[in-house]
Protein backbone atom coordinates (compact mmCIF):
# COMPACT_ATOMS: atom_id res chain seq x y z
CA UNK A 1 0.00 0.00 0.00
CA UNK A 2 1.43 3.49 -0.84
CA UNK A 3 2.62 6.26 1.79
CA UNK A 4 -0.67 8.22 0.63
CA UNK A 5 -3.41 5.60 0.90
CA UNK A 6 -1.67 4.56 4.52
CA UNK A 7 -2.32 8.39 5.25
CA UNK A 8 -5.88 8.72 3.81
CA UNK A 9 -6.83 5.14 5.28
CA UNK A 10 -5.25 6.01 8.55
CA UNK A 11 -7.27 9.45 9.11
CA UNK A 12 -10.63 7.62 7.94
CA UNK A 13 -10.09 5.05 10.41
CA UNK A 14 -9.60 7.50 13.63
CA UNK A 15 -12.82 9.59 12.38
CA UNK A 16 -14.56 5.98 12.27
CA UNK A 17 -12.79 5.23 15.96
CA UNK A 18 -13.86 8.43 17.37
CA UNK A 19 -17.44 8.98 15.87
CA UNK A 20 -18.00 5.13 16.71
CA UNK A 21 -17.21 6.29 20.42
CA UNK A 22 -19.64 8.73 20.51
CA UNK A 23 -22.30 6.74 19.12
CA UNK A 24 -22.18 3.97 21.57
CA UNK A 25 -21.09 6.18 24.78
CA UNK A 26 -24.79 7.10 25.46
CA UNK A 27 -25.76 3.22 25.48
CA UNK A 28 -23.02 1.80 27.81
CA UNK A 29 -24.40 0.19 30.69
CA UNK A 30 -27.78 1.12 29.28
CA UNK A 31 -30.60 -2.03 29.52
CA UNK A 32 -31.97 -1.00 25.58
CA UNK A 33 -28.54 -1.28 24.24
CA UNK A 34 -28.64 -5.11 24.93
CA UNK A 35 -31.97 -5.82 22.88
CA UNK A 36 -31.62 -8.00 20.16
CA UNK A 37 -32.71 -6.29 16.78
CA UNK A 38 -31.45 -8.86 14.67
CA UNK A 39 -29.58 -11.76 13.56
CA UNK A 40 -25.82 -10.96 12.86
CA UNK A 41 -24.48 -12.31 9.24
CA UNK A 42 -22.06 -14.93 11.50
CA UNK A 43 -25.26 -16.08 13.17
CA UNK A 44 -24.97 -14.71 16.33
CA UNK A 45 -27.52 -11.70 17.57
CA UNK A 46 -26.69 -8.43 17.31
CA UNK A 47 -27.59 -5.88 19.71
CA UNK A 48 -28.98 -2.38 19.68
CA UNK A 49 -25.16 -1.03 20.41
CA UNK A 50 -24.28 -3.23 18.09
CA UNK A 51 -26.60 -1.96 15.46
CA UNK A 52 -25.52 1.23 15.79
CA UNK A 53 -21.47 1.12 16.02
CA UNK A 54 -21.59 -1.00 12.66
CA UNK A 55 -24.28 1.87 10.95
CA UNK A 56 -21.81 5.08 12.33
CA UNK A 57 -19.16 2.58 10.57
CA UNK A 58 -20.84 2.00 6.84
CA UNK A 59 -22.22 5.76 7.24
CA UNK A 60 -18.50 7.08 7.15
CA UNK A 61 -16.94 5.23 4.14
CA UNK A 62 -19.82 5.82 2.31
CA UNK A 63 -18.83 9.15 2.82
CA UNK A 64 -15.13 8.72 1.66
CA UNK A 65 -16.17 8.02 -1.92
CA UNK A 66 -13.98 5.60 -2.20
CA UNK A 67 -15.17 1.85 -3.86
CA UNK A 68 -14.37 -0.93 -1.37
CA UNK A 69 -15.64 -3.64 0.33
CA UNK A 70 -16.57 -4.26 3.83
CA UNK A 71 -16.39 -7.17 5.91
CA UNK A 72 -18.35 -7.20 9.24
CA UNK A 73 -19.84 -9.33 11.47
CA UNK A 74 -23.70 -8.25 11.74
CA UNK A 75 -23.59 -6.86 8.29
CA UNK A 76 -21.38 -9.74 6.68
CA UNK A 77 -19.68 -8.39 3.40
CA UNK A 78 -20.88 -5.35 1.91
CA UNK A 79 -19.54 -3.65 -1.39
CA UNK A 80 -19.60 0.39 -1.57
CA UNK A 81 -19.22 2.13 -4.35
CA UNK A 82 -19.95 1.29 -8.39
CA UNK A 83 -16.41 0.37 -9.47
CA UNK A 84 -14.22 -2.66 -8.44
CA UNK A 85 -13.55 -2.26 -4.74
CA UNK A 86 -9.89 -1.08 -4.03
CA UNK A 87 -9.39 -1.89 -0.37
CA UNK A 88 -11.09 -4.13 2.00
CA UNK A 89 -11.78 -3.40 5.70
CA UNK A 90 -12.59 -5.75 7.90
CA UNK A 91 -14.13 -4.14 10.76
CA UNK A 92 -15.52 -5.34 14.31
CA UNK A 93 -17.74 -2.07 15.16
CA UNK A 94 -17.76 -3.56 19.26
CA UNK A 95 -15.52 -6.16 20.45
CA UNK A 96 -16.38 -6.88 23.74
CA UNK A 97 -20.03 -6.05 23.36
CA UNK A 98 -21.39 -8.02 26.65
CA UNK A 99 -18.92 -5.87 29.06
CA UNK A 100 -20.13 -2.15 26.99
CA UNK A 101 -23.85 -3.46 27.76
CA UNK A 102 -22.54 -4.45 31.72
CA UNK A 103 -20.57 -1.10 31.64
CA UNK A 104 -17.29 -3.70 32.21
CA UNK A 105 -14.06 -1.48 30.75
CA UNK A 106 -13.56 -3.47 28.31
CA UNK A 107 -14.81 -3.13 25.01
CA UNK A 108 -12.62 -1.72 21.41
CA UNK A 109 -13.17 -1.57 17.88
CA UNK A 110 -11.37 -3.27 15.46
CA UNK A 111 -9.95 -2.36 12.03
CA UNK A 112 -7.67 -4.08 9.59
CA UNK A 113 -7.38 -2.94 6.19
CA UNK A 114 -5.42 -4.08 3.14
CA UNK A 115 -5.32 -3.07 -0.25
CA UNK A 116 -6.94 -5.58 -2.93
CA UNK A 117 -4.68 -6.55 -5.98
CA UNK A 118 -6.54 -9.78 -7.72
CA UNK A 119 -10.10 -10.71 -5.82
CA UNK A 120 -11.07 -10.31 -2.12
CA UNK A 121 -11.95 -14.47 -2.12
CA UNK A 122 -8.23 -15.30 -2.55
CA UNK A 123 -7.13 -12.73 0.33
CA UNK A 124 -6.42 -13.93 3.52
CA UNK A 125 -5.58 -12.31 6.88
CA UNK A 126 -1.50 -12.32 5.84
CA UNK A 127 -3.15 -9.54 3.48
CA UNK A 128 -4.06 -7.36 5.61
CA UNK A 129 -1.24 -4.08 6.05
CA UNK A 130 -3.35 -1.64 8.35
CA UNK A 131 -4.30 -2.75 11.90
CA UNK A 132 -6.32 -0.05 14.26
CA UNK A 133 -7.80 -1.04 17.80
CA UNK A 134 -9.27 1.42 20.18
CA UNK A 135 -10.26 0.49 23.60
CA UNK A 136 -12.77 2.98 24.15
CA UNK A 137 -12.95 2.42 27.94
CA UNK A 138 -9.53 4.07 28.33
CA UNK A 139 -8.89 5.98 24.91
CA UNK A 140 -5.88 4.20 23.92
CA UNK A 141 -5.22 3.27 20.68
CA UNK A 142 -2.93 0.82 19.20
CA UNK A 143 -2.10 0.68 15.65
CA UNK A 144 0.23 -0.73 13.13
CA UNK A 145 1.14 -0.96 9.51
CA UNK A 146 2.69 -4.36 8.27
CA UNK A 147 6.81 -4.02 8.09
CA UNK A 148 6.66 -1.05 10.00
CA UNK A 149 6.07 -1.77 13.71
CA UNK A 150 3.37 -1.05 15.99
CA UNK A 151 2.21 1.87 18.46
CA UNK A 152 0.40 2.52 21.29
CA UNK A 153 -0.86 6.02 22.01
CA UNK A 154 1.93 7.27 19.27
CA UNK A 155 4.69 5.30 21.05
CA UNK A 156 6.52 2.47 19.50
CA UNK A 157 5.40 -1.14 21.40
CA UNK A 158 6.86 -4.51 21.74
CA UNK A 159 6.22 -8.02 23.42
CA UNK A 160 6.79 -9.18 26.82
CA UNK A 161 10.49 -10.85 27.04
CA UNK A 162 9.29 -13.63 29.48
CA UNK A 163 10.31 -17.31 28.48
CA UNK A 164 9.62 -18.68 31.13
CA UNK A 165 5.97 -20.23 31.28
CA UNK A 166 5.74 -20.68 35.21
CA UNK A 167 6.16 -17.04 35.33
CA UNK A 168 3.71 -15.83 32.73
CA UNK A 169 0.36 -14.17 32.89
CA UNK A 170 -1.99 -15.15 29.99
CA UNK A 171 -4.60 -13.87 29.19
CA UNK A 172 -7.71 -16.47 27.37
CA UNK A 173 -10.79 -16.92 26.28
CA UNK A 174 -12.23 -20.45 27.94
CA UNK A 175 -16.22 -20.48 27.52
CA UNK A 176 -16.92 -23.82 25.94
CA UNK A 177 -12.98 -24.86 25.62
CA UNK A 178 -11.97 -27.99 26.79
CA UNK A 179 -11.58 -28.16 30.32
CA UNK A 180 -9.17 -30.03 30.93
CA UNK A 181 -6.25 -28.87 28.58
CA UNK A 182 -7.37 -25.13 30.58
CA UNK A 183 -7.42 -26.65 33.79
CA UNK A 184 -3.61 -28.33 32.45
CA UNK A 185 -2.67 -24.87 31.53
CA UNK A 186 -3.58 -23.17 34.58
CA UNK A 187 -1.38 -25.86 36.89
CA UNK A 188 1.84 -24.43 34.73
CA UNK A 189 1.12 -21.12 34.52
CA UNK A 190 1.25 -17.89 37.19
CA UNK A 191 -2.07 -16.10 35.87
CA UNK A 192 -4.61 -15.89 33.90
CA UNK A 193 -7.05 -13.02 33.37
CA UNK A 194 -10.51 -13.63 30.70
CA UNK A 195 -11.49 -9.84 29.71
CA UNK A 196 -14.17 -10.81 26.95
CA UNK A 197 -12.56 -8.98 24.18
CA UNK A 198 -10.13 -11.20 22.06
CA UNK A 199 -9.00 -7.57 20.38
CA UNK A 200 -8.19 -5.58 22.98
CA UNK A 201 -6.30 -9.29 24.66
CA UNK A 202 -4.03 -9.43 21.75
CA UNK A 203 -2.79 -6.18 22.04
CA UNK A 204 -2.13 -6.44 25.23
CA UNK A 205 0.45 -9.27 24.06
CA UNK A 206 1.54 -6.81 21.24
CA UNK A 207 2.63 -4.36 24.58
CA UNK A 208 3.94 -6.99 26.97
CA UNK A 209 1.50 -6.85 29.88
CA UNK A 210 0.45 -10.51 28.89
CA UNK A 211 2.82 -12.92 27.84
CA UNK A 212 0.16 -14.93 25.79
CA UNK A 213 -3.54 -15.13 24.75
CA UNK A 214 -4.98 -18.36 23.95
CA UNK A 215 -8.47 -19.23 22.43
CA UNK A 216 -8.65 -23.12 21.80
CA UNK A 217 -12.41 -23.18 20.86
CA UNK A 218 -11.62 -22.97 17.68
CA UNK A 219 -14.55 -21.18 17.12
CA UNK A 220 -12.87 -17.33 16.82
CA UNK A 221 -14.01 -15.07 14.12
CA UNK A 222 -11.77 -12.99 11.70
CA UNK A 223 -13.15 -9.51 12.14
CA UNK A 224 -11.98 -10.24 16.03
CA UNK A 225 -8.65 -11.09 15.65
CA UNK A 226 -7.28 -9.38 12.34
CA UNK A 227 -5.94 -6.29 13.57
CA UNK A 228 -4.87 -7.79 16.75
CA UNK A 229 -2.83 -9.95 14.54
CA UNK A 230 -1.24 -6.99 12.48
CA UNK A 231 -0.69 -4.86 15.90
CA UNK A 232 0.78 -8.12 17.49
CA UNK A 233 3.41 -9.35 14.87
CA UNK A 234 4.37 -5.96 14.21
CA UNK A 235 5.05 -5.79 18.02
CA UNK A 236 7.23 -8.86 17.87
CA UNK A 237 5.38 -11.73 18.51
CA UNK A 238 3.87 -14.71 16.95
CA UNK A 239 0.12 -15.80 16.28
CA UNK A 240 -1.22 -19.02 15.23
CA UNK A 241 -3.77 -21.40 16.13
CA UNK A 242 -3.26 -24.59 17.91
CA UNK A 243 -1.28 -26.92 15.92
CA UNK A 244 1.42 -23.95 15.32
CA UNK A 245 0.15 -23.42 12.13
CA UNK A 246 -0.45 -19.73 10.40
CA UNK A 247 -3.49 -18.04 10.66
CA UNK A 248 -4.07 -17.55 6.82
CA UNK A 249 -8.00 -17.40 7.27
CA UNK A 250 -10.29 -15.64 4.58
CA UNK A 251 -11.70 -13.09 4.74
CA UNK A 252 -15.05 -13.75 5.88
CA UNK A 253 -17.57 -13.86 8.64
CA UNK A 254 -18.13 -17.52 8.65
CA UNK A 255 -14.26 -17.91 8.88
CA UNK A 256 -13.32 -19.53 12.59
CA UNK A 257 -10.11 -20.51 13.75
CA UNK A 258 -7.95 -21.23 17.24
CA UNK A 259 -5.95 -18.63 18.53
CA UNK A 260 -2.21 -18.56 20.31
CA UNK A 261 -0.43 -15.71 20.40
CA UNK A 262 2.71 -15.08 22.39
CA UNK A 263 5.32 -12.44 22.93
CA UNK A 264 8.22 -15.00 21.78
CA UNK A 265 9.10 -18.41 21.25
CA UNK A 266 9.65 -19.89 24.08
CA UNK A 267 6.36 -19.37 25.15
CA UNK A 268 4.67 -20.07 22.50
CA UNK A 269 6.55 -23.61 22.05
CA UNK A 270 5.41 -24.68 25.52
CA UNK A 271 1.55 -23.09 24.33
CA UNK A 272 2.02 -25.38 21.76
CA UNK A 273 2.70 -28.57 23.22
CA UNK A 274 0.21 -28.13 26.47
CA UNK A 275 -2.77 -27.05 24.00
CA UNK A 276 -2.38 -28.16 20.75
CA UNK A 277 -0.37 -31.46 21.23
CA UNK A 278 -1.37 -32.31 24.81
CA UNK A 279 1.27 -33.94 27.22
Amino acid sequence: MKDEDIRFWSRISYEIMEEVNEVISPLIGQKKADKTVKMGADGTPTKLIDLAAEEKVIEILENTGRPLTVVSEEIGELKLGDTPSEVVLVVDPLDGTNNAVKNIPAYAISIAIGKISNSIKSMTTDDLELGFVKNFATGDIYNAVKDRGATLNGEVISTSNEDDLSSSLIGAYVYRADMEKVDLLCKMIRRMRILGSVAIELCYVAEGIYDAFVDVRGNQRVMDLAAGKIILEEAGGLVTNEYNQPLLKKLNVLERTSIIASGNRNIHKELIRILGEGV
